[in-house]
This record gives C-alpha cells, structure tokens and sequence, in this order.
C-alpha cells in the first residue's frame, strides 16, 4: 500500500549519499600540528591497534598468574589465555604436599601435613558465591571503602567471604590435634550423627586465620552470618545430600568471643554489633511462631505474591501487585508462608556484681528456632547474639520523642554450670592452692578467715565455713535427689553481729542473694506470675531462692517472716526445687541454693531455762530443715568484754581516715594487747581472694565420698542418739539430722580437698568430721541433763567427741 504524504527516503538512488568525495572527506591543513599527522592509512591504524590489545592481554595474563604457585597449572598450559579454575584449585589443595610452596596463612602447616584428604562438593552453576575468576584483587576486598556495613553487602565482597569461609570449614586444623583431623568437617559429622542443625564456629579460631573477615564479623554480624550460613548449609547438604530431609537448614553459633560485657555498661556505640553478656534468667515468655517466608495472595486477581523473606529488624510490606497493578488488599497465604519458633527472655545482672546501692539491670533476649527453651528462670547463662533496636510506639507516646527499645538476639547461649564460673583459676593459681592444701592446719585456718573483722563466735564462723563449700548432692538411680547444700539458722541476741556475718557470706560467696525476712513476701522468695505488657501471656519470674541457684540465700529478720510466707520455702529448703500451679502454668523451677538464716529469739533474749523450740517462734517442720542451729548469747564475761573492747577500738583506729589528728599514745596500750586478736596482723589468716579461689577449686574438683567404715560408725552413733533423745524434751532427733552429719562430713572432707571422708578429719580425730556436740541450752539443760550424759557417753563410745576445736561445733552450736 502506497503512502499518501511523506518522502520515500529508501528510493533507487539513496546509496549515492555515501559515495567518496575527496575535498570533503579531508580535513583542511589549517591550524594543523604537523607532529600530529600520522601517515599510515586507516587499515594499518586497525592492525596496529589490534596487535597492541593483544600485546596487553597477554601480559595481564602473566602478572595475575605469577600470584599463583607453578605446581596449580597442567602441563598444557601455554595458552595465553589460560586462567586456573576453582576446581583445579581444590584439586591443588587436596593433593599438595610440596612444603617449598606452603600457603602462608596461619594452621598452613597443618592443613598441608594432614593425610586426611578434603572433600570436594559439588560445584553447582547456581551457586551465587561461585567464583571461577584468579585471586587478582584479593587484597583489595581487605580495603574497606566508606562503611563497613555498606561495604559487606556488596557482591563482590560477599563472594570473597564466603570463599574464605568455605576453605576454613573445609582446610581447618587445629594445632592442639595430634592426629591431624579437619576440624569442622569432624564437628560437621557430629552435628549430623546426633541430629542436630547448630554449627559451632570458635571465634579465637576463626580470626586467627582470617583476622579481618572476623572483625567484620563483630561489627556488622548481620550481613557477614547471612554468607557464612549460606556457605555453611552447602557444604553440610553436599557432603549429606539427605541430611536436608531432617533440617531444611543449619545455622552458624559463634562461641568464645573474647569481648565480655556488662549489661550495665551496654551503650549506644554496641548497637548492631555482636556482644557477649552473662546473667540470670528471671523470665521467660513461651513460643511463639515468627514469619520467616511470607506468601500474600492479591484478593483482587487470585495472584499469589513472593516470597519475601521476614527478618526482626523490619516489616515486610507489599506495594502493588504485579500482575494486576492493584495495590491491595492482600491477605496473607498460611499454606504457604514458613514459620519460625520465637521466645523472649529477661537477663538479669548476676546478684554477685551489681554495686551497692544499685538497682540491677536487665535486658531482653530474642531466641529463634533451635535455641527454644535453652534456659529455665533462675538458670545463670552467657548470651552471645546481635545488639538491636525496634521502635517502640508505647514508648513514643510516653517520651514525646522517638525512644527505640534494644533487645538482643542471640546467636549462642551457653549455661554456667558451676556458681564459680567467673572465677577463672590460673594454672598459678592452683598451684598456690595445692600447696595451701597441704597445711596439716588449714581447717583452722579457713575457720579464723571466715569474717575476720567479727571478734570471737568460732562456731559460727565454722558452721559458716562448711556451708560454703557445702557437700556432695546425690541422684539416686535418677529418680530422687538427696540435696548436698547445707542451712544454718542463726538465733541470738540483738547485737551479736549476726547481720555481719550475712554481709560477709555475701561479699565472699558467688551468687549470693541477700533479703530480710520484713521486705520478703512468699513469691519474692520463690516465683512470681507477670502478664506480658505486649504478649499479654502469663509468665514466670523467679524471685530469691530461685536467682540464687547454685548459691546462697542470705535471710536476715527471719522471725519477722509472716506463717504464710515462711511455709512457702519448705519445698525450696529440703526439695530445693519450687512448685508453681498459677494462671494456668504448673511447673516448677530449681532452687538449689544454701539457707542462712538470721533470726531474734522471743522478747528479744535468749532464755537459757527453756529450750531452743520455746525460744523461737518457728515450727518444727521448718527448724528440722536446718542443718546447724547456732545460739548466740550475750553472757557478761569481764575478761571475754575487755578483750572485745580492745578489739574494736583497734579496728576503728586502724581504720580511721589518714589525717585525722588523735593521740596515738591513749592507744598503744590497747592496739599491742589486741594485736594478736587482729585479722590483719594474723599471719594463718587466708586473704579474701584467695579464699575464693580456693572455694571455687573445691567447689569445681573435689567429690568426697564415704568409706563402709564411716557408714557403720554413722548408722550406730545415729540409733543410739534417737533412742536416748525421745526420753528428752527437746527436738527429736530424725532421718534428716543424719543426712546433715553425712553433708557436714563431706564438707569438711572438701574443705582439705580430700576425694574420701577420712576418720582422722585432718585433725588427727578418730571419726568423721561433722559429728556434733550436743548442747544442753538447744535440749533444755536442767529436764534432760541426765539423757545428756548418756548422749555423751555415746559419743566417747564411738570417739566422736571432742571439746577442741577440730570438731566442727563448739557450745553454742549444734547440728539437729
């Protein structure tokens, strides 16, 4: 069809437009550097040109194939443009054994020496961190150019870490294995023999072999785990391609990071960063399922949308659909759409490190999939995770100003298993300990270190001492648990310095929890029962005896406690476990912790013409729970009262401020009469550091047992005392009053750091120690003073009695 307007520009003659024309087709000669003029014609320039390029090309081959070592080439490699593949790389490194042309970076040696050889994964075309391109630019990934957030999300970086990361996880060998095995591909095997999808990778490891990719790690962890994980789930499903039908994934913990943190001291600056912090678990919300994966179907067109991948730091929202432009409504696809487990927990500051007069703080803790109910309330745990922040709208409105709440999502949780896990003993420091052992006079010694500013009350100071290394718990057949922890009531007089002794234990022992009997209700000892301000769920916090697990829990006023509160710690006491039937939640949390507990006898003194159970307002029940029972009396002495006068005025005179004017000579008389009294002048006394240390070694590598001959000598001492003391009026003695002379003997076995309960206690005592003195003022010393006589002789029957010191309780403490 012919055109009706408009010029047909593709007529018969429209290639004479481009015919030569030789005085346009030359540039004029004026104005014209005649140095300018080349005279080759154009096709010489081409050719020219074209040998130059080549010329380059060959030598950029060169230079980039010097950085690799020779032995990396086959034999026909005289191509000029050959390049090494990554597989023939792999090959390299499985099969190289020239130590001439080691490979520089750290552990070499030992990757290069192994006989093991390394598994070759497949090399898939989908791999995204694929990379077939020479280590020309290697160390220029190392330049990192502007932040270093931006800079790990670029491509290029992100395929350098995950190569370097792959050779670690398949090259890595540690230097302390003998045998020369690969690391990871052996905690890899492990991983999937027990079925379980949590790789751990040690941080000290990982950046000594590639320092900078693990900085980049601790400070923008976000997108530098993303890649590790990555890499981690193909190698982990090549080397066990089934393994996928049990985990769709596998997730990288990093453990030992060498940063530690306070919560207290947790800033601004650790935002977006990895950080390790410890504390105790005093809340913990239940499971919950997060949005991973989340498909959205268009309710207009039926389209389905995604999927887009959810994570904790933002909302994932549709814009418009694309296939039919709308931009909504859309509903979320349930069949679809991939959860994930999701719970919150509250980390407390450890009650051992919060400063006086401080309240502690605390911090939420977010964990996801397999980390699900790694940790009870009242457990002490290190959380290694990622430093957040999510807007919080509640506390916009009630600032006025944008306020972000921080939470910490963690990446590794790890438990204390022993109270004295902050204590980390030095191979000095055991040797000091040993040989402090080795004092045939060390149970006296740690006995006079127990509160040493405190003038006399040894028995307390005694039954303090083994209360503090504690005995030995047993688990008979996994069925019942005989508690090892020992609990000490004190009774006496206002102004024997029963509250110093708590403050003491507080400062000396780890994870001590002090409160008084007035400000203690029943669920601040044991457990409380929140509701979540945003779940709005039910959940557990634990009070003191929970915090203090694997403790101490220090109760002053313990008289003041209401009935109510007090039958509360039954359970706790003897059980040491906490039962909780509240709000739909029956559960029940450990309280595995020693009681000490002070308390005022009625109208204020101790009557010495009564016995101990009229002289305390407490119930049977809860006084046989107690191991030791210590009476403290304010008795006029004039000998005992000037030589605590002298004491006390010394102290306060060593302790007054420098530059305080006082005449020094008013005090001699005193200060050298006392000095023999004086903890800081007593050379047996044990410094308070190292007495920490010491418990924390007991605590960790001593597990005393009994021999058959000390359950014999127990069983018998016990029969006759039952027998002779249902004749008195006092307390009767029970089944858990020889539990407490097993648990006194195995302390006092753990005190000189012996494996087995000897008969000569250290002492050169011919029975166990912890056999106990009966004292008249516990039993009532005018009704029974006869059945009294007859408990004596038993006790010489047995060689169990000792007035001296050696025996653990002296005559105004007895174990009932």
């Amino acid at each position: 069809m012919e055109e009706e307007d408009g010029e047909d520009l593709f007529n018969d003659n429209y290639l004479d437009d481009y015919q030569r024309m030789g005085e346009a087709d030359q540039y004029e000669s004026l104005g014209l550097d005649d140095s300018m003029v080349d005279e080759r014609d154009l096709d010489q320039i081409m050719a020219d040109r074209q040998a130059a390029e080549v010329e380059l090309d060959n030598r950029d081959v060169h230079v980039s194939n010097r950085k690799l070592p020779q032995l990396l080439h086959d034999q026909d490699t005289d191509d000029d443009n050959y390049r090494p593949s990554k597989r023939t790389r792999a090959d390299f490194r499985r099969n190289f054994d020239d130590t001439d042309a080691m490979p520089s970076s750290p552990g070499a040696s030992q990757r290069v020496n192994s006989s093991q050889d390394v598994p070759m994964t497949d090399q898939t075309d989908d791999d995204p961190y694929e990379d077939d391109e020479n280590d020309e630019g290697e160390f220029e990934m190392y330049r990192v150019q502007g932040t270093l957030r931006e800079w790990v999300t670029r491509d290029e970086v992100r395929r350098f870490i995950a190569k370097k990361f792959k050779e670690f996880l398949l090259t890595y060998v540690n230097p302390k294995n003998e045998h020369g095995d690969f690391e990871y591909l052996r905690q890899i095997n492990e991983m999937v023999s027990v079925n379980k999808c949590s790789l751990e990778i040690d941080y000290k490891q990982f950046i000594y072999v590639h320092p900078n990719i693990a900085i980049w790690l601790a400070d923008a962890p976000q997108s530098v785990l993303e890649v590790m994980e990555e890499v981690a789930n193909k190698v982990v499903f090549d080397l066990h391609p089934n393994y996928k039908q049990i985990h769709q994934k596998v997730y990288v913990r990093i453990t030992n990071l060498p940063v530690y943190d306070q919560i207290r001291n947790i800033r601004q600056i650790h935002l977006n960063t990895m950080i390790r912090i410890g504390g105790v678990v005093t809340r913990r919300s239940g499971v919950f399922p997060q949005l991973q994966q989340v498909k959205y179907d268009c309710n207009k067109c039926g389209a389905v949308l995604g999927p887009f991948f959810q994570n904790s730091y933002s909302e994932v929202k549709v814009g418009s659909c694309p296939e039919c432009q709308s931009k909504g409504p859309f509903s979320v696809n349930v069949e679809q759409t991939i959860y994930r487990n999701y719970q919150k927990l509250t980390l407390q500051e450890s009650p051992g490190i919060v400063p006086a007069g401080r309240l502690p703080r605390y911090k939420e803790v977010i964990l996801l999939n397999d980390l699900i109910d790694c940790a009870r309330p009242g457990e002490e745990i290190e959380v290694t995770g990622i430093y957040t922040n999510n807007f919080d709208l509640s506390l916009n409105t009630k600032n006025g100003f944008p306020v972000f709440s921080t939470v910490i999502e963690a990446n590794y949780v790890t438990k204390k298993q022993d109270l004295f896990s902050a204590y980390k003993l030095t191979q000095e420091d055991k040797e000091e300990i040993e040989k402090l052992a080795k004092d045939p006079r060390i149970g006296e010694r740690i006995f006079k270190s127990i509160a040493p500013s405190i003038y006399g009350h040894e028995d307390i100071k005694t039954a303090i001492a083994l209360a503090m290394f504690g005995g030995q718990e047993k688990n008979v057949e996994g069925k019942h648990r005989l508690r090892g922890d020992i609990n000490i009531l004190l009774l006496g007089d206002p102004g024997t310095a029963k509250s110093q002794f708590l403050k003491y234990v507080e400062k000396t022992g780890q994870r001590a929890v002090y409160t008084t009997g007035k400000g203690a209700s029943a669920v601040g000892l044991t457990a409380a029962v929140h509701k979540d301000p945003v779940t709005r769920e039910w959940t557990l916090e634990g009070g003191a005896l929970v915090l203090a697990d694997r403790g101490i829990c220090l109760i002053d006023e313990f008289d003041k406690m209401n009935d109510q509160d007090r039958v509360s710690i039954h359970e706790a006491m003897e059980q040491q476990s906490i039962s909780i039937s509240k709000a739909g939640i029956v559960t029940s949390l450990q309280a595995r912790c020693s009681v000490i507990a002070a308390a005022n006898p009625i109208g204020g003194r101790y009557d010495s013409s009564k016995n101990f159970t009229q002289n305390v307002e407490l119930t049977d029940p809860i006084i046989s729970r107690f191991d030791v029972l210590c009476v403290v009396k304010d008795v006029v002495d004039p000998v005992t009262d000037e030589m605590l006068a002298k004491f006390v005025v010394d102290s306060h005179f060593r302790s007054q401020a420098k530059g305080a004017t006082i005449d020094e000579k008013s005090f001699t008389d005193s200060r050298d009469d006392a000095r023999a009294t004086m903890a800081a002048t007593d050379p047996e006394i044990i410094p308070q550091e190292l007495l920490k240390k010491y418990l924390t070694y007991a605590k960790l590598n001593v597990f005393p047992k009994l021999h058959d001959a000390d359950l014999d000598k127990l069983t018998q001492v016990y029969a006759e005392l039952r027998r002779e003391s249902s004749h008195g009026q006092g307390i009767p003695i029970a089944v858990r009053h020889i539990e407490s002379m097993i648990r006194m003997s195995e302390a006092h076995a753990r005190m000189h750091l012996r494996q087995h309960v000897t008969q000569e206690g250290g002492y050169g005592n011919s029975c166990p120690s912890g056999f106990i003195y009966i004292n008249p003022e516990i039993w009532g010393a005018k009704s029974i003073a006869k059945e009294l006589q007859k408990v004596h002789d038993i006790q010489k029957r047995f060689q169990c009695y000792h007035s001296s010191p050696p025996t653990w309780a002296c005559k105004r403490c007895t174990a009932v």
